[in-house]
This record gives C-alpha cells, sequence and structure tokens, in this order.
C-alpha cells in the first residue's frame, strides 16, 4: 500500500508472522520494507565483529599510543576508550531498539529534536554519518594496500613500495569489495559465518605463538608505569589524552549494524544486541592483543626503528622478533590483512545502505537514483557504485604516509562521534524529561509515524540516565582531541586538517540545504501509514 493514511492490512495478512513483526517495525517509521532481510542474529554479529576488527587495529595504532602516552598512557587509555565506547554504544542500542532504520542517526535526530529545527539538524547529521562511513571505507582500503607492501617489504628489505603501486593495490581492494557487495545478493550474509571464525580464532593464532616464542618481555612495572611525551605537550595527562584517539578508533563503527536493520531479521532486538556483544566481545579481544604486545615489546626504540617501523607499521618487527621466523610471522600478520580487506567489504555495504537511506528521504543530490534497489536482488546498487567511485577517487591522494592515514583516520571520528554525541544528547534531553513512552503505554492507542516509545532493548530509570550523561561526556571528550596534532607546534605536513575538512563538509551541506534541500527534504518521508501491532 503507497497512500499515506491507508493501514496496510495486505501485508499483515500476507507475511508470516516474523516478517510481521519486522513490517510493522518500520511502518512505525513510516517506511515500506524493499529490501530483504538476509542477516541473522550470528550473520549480523559477524558482520560487526568484522567492521570493528579491534584486536586487528591494535598493532596498527601501535605508534600513536606509544608516540602520546607511552605502553602505561596506552594502557589506561585504552581502558577509558573501552568503557566510554560501550557506554556511547550501549545507548546508541537504545535507540536503535526504539527505531530501527538505516537512516540511523538522521532518522532519530528528527524523532528528538525540537520540532522547530528538527529538519535542519537531521539534514545536517545525514551528511555528517556519510561524511564519517565514507573516510572509513577509504580508510580502511589505504591500511590494506600498506599492509600489503610493508609485509613484502619485510619478507625482501630491497624492495621499496611506490605511491602508484598503493594506488593500485587501493584500487584492487575496492574492486573486489564491489564485486561482492554487488554479486550475488546472498555472499555477504552467508561469508559473514566465516569471516566471525577467523576473527575469533585468529586471534589466538596471532597472539599464542608470538607471547609464548618472544625471547625477551617488559616487567610490569615498565608496562604500566612507563608514559611518554612524544608530541612536548605541555603535560603528561594531555600527551595521554591525544594518544587517546588511536584507541577510540579501534573501538569505533559498531553502529554498522545500526545501518544494516533494514536487512536484518528481528531487528529492534537483534540490532541493538549485536551492538553490545560486539563492542565487550571486540574490545576484551583488543585488550589483550595491547597488554601481550607491550609485554613482548621491552626496545620500543628499536621496533620503531626498523623497516616496517619506518613505514608505519613496526607491529611487523615485534611479530618477527617474537617468533623469530619470517615465514611464520608472514602468516600470523596475514591474518590482520586478511580481516582488514573482509572490513572493506562490510564498510561499502554500511556506507553504502546509508546513502540510500538518505537518498530515499530526498536528502542528497541526484536522490531519486541514489534510492533505487535493484528490482531482483533488493540490493542499493547505485548507493554501492557512488561511495566506490567516491572511494576511489581519495584514493589518488594516497601518498604513502603517516600524515595521510591520520588526517582520513579523524574525519572518520570526528564525523560518527558527532552524530553519536548529538542524538544521544537529544536523547537524555527527551528522557529526563519523560517524552518517551513505554510499550505497555501505547495499548489501544493509534499509532503516529515516528512515535518516541522505547524498544525492547532499554535501561530503565536513573541508571539509564547516568549512562547517557556519561557518554555525552566521553563522546564530547573524543571530538575535542580528534582534531589535534601528534605534536606541538606541528608544520603544514603534519598539521591535522580533520577540522578544516569536516567544517567544510558541515558548510557544504549547510549551504547545499539553504540553496535547494530544504526544498525537497521534509525529513523522513512517511511512505505508509503506522498500525497497531497486536
Amino acid at each position: 500500500v503507497d497512500e499515506v493514511g491507508k493501514t496496510p492490512h495486505v501485508i499483515a495478512s500476507e507475511l508470516p508472522s516474523a516478517d510481521q513483526r519486522d513490517a510493522q517495525a518500520l511502518a512505525r517509521l513510516g517506511k515500506k520494507p524493499v529490501l530483504k532481510r538476509r542477516f541473522s542474529f550470528i550473520a549480523m554479529l559477524g558482520f560487526t565483529c568484522t567492521v570493528l576488527v579491534t584486536w586487528e587495529v591494535i598493532p596498527i595504532i601501535y605508534v600513536t599510543g606509544l608516540t602520546n602516552g607511552g605502553t602505561a598512557g596506552f594502557a589506561y587509555s585504552y581502558l577509558f576508550a573501552l568503557v566510554g565506547s560501550l557506554s556511547i554504544f550501549t545507548v546508541l542500542a537504545e535507540m536503535a531498539s526504539l527505531a530501527p532504520t538505516s537512516g540511523g542517526q538522521y532518522h532519530w535526530t528528527y524523532m528528538l529534536a525540537p520540532p522547530s529545527c528538527r529538519k535542519f539538524f537531521s539534514y545536517i547529521m545525514g551528511w555528517l554519518v556519510i561524511c564519517g562511513w565514507q573516510a572509513l571505507v577509504a580508510s580502511s582500503a589505504y591500511l590494506s594496500a600498506n599492509l600489503i607492501l610493508t609485509l613484502v617489504t619485510m619478507n625482501n628489505p630491497e624492495y621499496s613500495p611506490t605511491q602508484w603501486q598503493g594506488t593500485l593495490l587501493y584500487w584492487a581492494l575496492m574492486a573486489l569489495a564491489i564485486i561482492v557487495n554487488l554479486y550475488p545478493s546472498i555472499v555477504l550474509p552467508k561469508i559473514q559465518f566465516f569471516f566471525l571464525a577467523l576473527h575469533i580464532l585468529g586471534f589466538f593464532a596471532f597472539l599464542i605463538p608470538m607471547v609464548y616464542m618472544s625471547p625477551q618481555k617488559a616487567t610490569s612495572t615498565e608496562v604500566w608505569t612507563q608514559f611518554n611525551n612524544g608530541g612536548d605537550w605541555p603535560t603528561m595527562a594531555l600527551s595521554v589524552f591525544v594518544g587517546l584517539i588511536g584507541s577510540v578508533f579501534a573501538n569505533n563503527g559498531t553502529d554498522c549494524a545500526v545501518h544494516m536493520a533494514e536487512e536484518t531479521r528481528g531487528a529492534d532486538y537483534v540490532i541493538p544486541w549485536c551492538v553490545v556483544a560486539t563492542s565487550v566481545l571486540n574490545g576484551i579481544l583488543g585488550l589483550g592483543t595491547l597488554l601481550s604486545m607491550l609485554y613482548v615489546t621491552p626496545n620500543i626504540e628499536a621496533v620503531l626503528d626498523s623497516p616496517t617501523g619506518k613505514l608505519g607499521f613496526p607491529f611487523m618487527q615485534v611479530v618477527l622478533d617474537s617468533v623469530g621466523s619470517y615465514a611464520g610471522a608472514t602468516v600470523m600478520i596475514s591474518i590482520v590483512i586478511a580481516m582488514f580487506v573482509f572490513a572493506v567489504m562490510a564498510f561499502l555495504a554500511t556506507a553504502s545502505r546509508i546513502v540510500f537511506a538518505f537518498g530515499r528521504d530526498k536528502g542528497l543530490p541526484f536522490w531519486q537514483t541514489m534510492a533505487k534497489v535493484h528490482p531482483k536482488t533488493a540490493i542499493p546498487n547505485y548507493a554501492i557504485c557512488v561511495i566506490t567511485g567516491v572511494a576511489c577517487f581519495v584514493g589518488i591522494i594516497n601518498i604513502g604516509s603517516a600524515t595521510a592515514f591520520n588526517i582520513i583516520l579523524s574525519i572518520g571520528i570526528s564525523s560518527l562521534y558527532s552524530s553519536y554525541t548529538i542524538t544521544e544528547l537529544l536523547l537524555l534531553w527527551r528522557r529526563i524529561h519523560g517524552d518517551i513512552r513505554k510499550p505497555s503505554e501505547m495499548a489501544g492507542y493509534t499509532w503516529q509515524a515516528n512515535e518516541l516509545v522505547w524498544g525492547p532493548f532499554h535501561i530503565p530509570g536513573v541508571l539509564g540516565i547516568a549512562l547517557n550523561a556519561f557518554a555525552v561526556c566521553y563522546g564530547t571528550i573524543v571530538i575535542i582531541f580528534c582534531f589535534f596534532p601528534t605534536t606541538v607546534n606541528p608544520d603544514a605536513a603534519h598539521m591535522n586538517w580533520a577540522c578544516l575538512i569536516t567544517a567544510a563538509v558541515i558548510f557544504f551541506a549547510i549551504a547545499y540545504y539553504l540553496i535547494y534541500a530544504k526544498k525537497v527534504y521534509l525529513g523522513p518521508v512517511v511512505e505508509i501509514a503506522p498500525y497497531q501491532t497486536s
């Protein structure tokens, strides 16, 4: 039924009970089901773990944490990031249960913000989320390409990777990602079981040989008491907070499940529990990897000065020194690289669903095309191609340096954490004022589109308010420090330009809104009328 105001009895009578429940949850948000629900709980758990790849990211951010913080600062900041990220994504899970839609943050902003400004803030939020996930797609492919080239360098010290080789490899990875996302449609959900198994088993395959075979280890005193202020900041505490961003990056991206909600069975229940389970599981695995690497690296300076360390990946030298075998180290490092390659596929899927959802609500240029799905596979092919095209264009500026990586990384964190923090601040305001109803209060009530009603996953009372408030405070801290450069008084090459680039995206969104979008973007489009569930 396409006409607003008519109860879709046809959908309710033709679908099985499980599908009917999902259709009803989506109809309460004014949306028709156009994507196929292919993801189960386990498949979605594998998907979110593939995106988060926390323990695999820990070796990559080794330099960031050790430069600003040292071993002790790295360990303590990671624990802080773990608790903060869990609070952020637990509150996010509440909103995913309240409104399980691919639009995620921009749709929630429209529901939670005051009516006088909700359309404008919702529009800006949509661009922030797209910007953040586009950056993550680019950074994951960038990291994967450079990891492969650095592994080749480790095995062949005479080899010197070039810029064009990195760019070609980057494009090859994006080509693989778009093939998996487009053909055939059932591949992506099915391979998540393999990804989840490799993610968990690979953790033990990476850690056990490295810890057991390491010839020398640092003492607990060295690991837990040695700080480093490599950025020459005024205080050690400030240096630790600057280094915090690496740990934030390792625990970022769990909202990927939110944007796949319309393709997940039992989304209002499955999505929030996947978000929380992934945050806990990956956070623990990441902590194990971090502590293991800190203990098997007694001479940090030597590792940083190694051939792989100079290319930005000193962890490869740590692994090689630990196992004492090039073949063994190559296999262990290949596990990390494989998970990053798989992550590119998941990042692309997530980003494309946001573009599809925002296009469906007329928030993007050429929105008619962005909102189209393939008639047979029910996949947003045009959105996937757009994200891939932009990522390939970004690949041209790959200069093979840590500076470019840090810029892209910070853009992703600043955009996404801005979206997390703003939506959760609005949620905190609503829950303090008691504006969100319990499901029991809706009995016999005629639903309106985008009603504020708690879903099955909800932390009630004072505990929920306290957790929400802490999440907002933590998100604010992350937003502030993700714009800091790694050193005091950096030159142009080492400046963190994320603030400028993020602001440019926001200004573009505002300008486009004022010139054109405000005429067509009226918030999430109500396609069908909500209806009462039994």
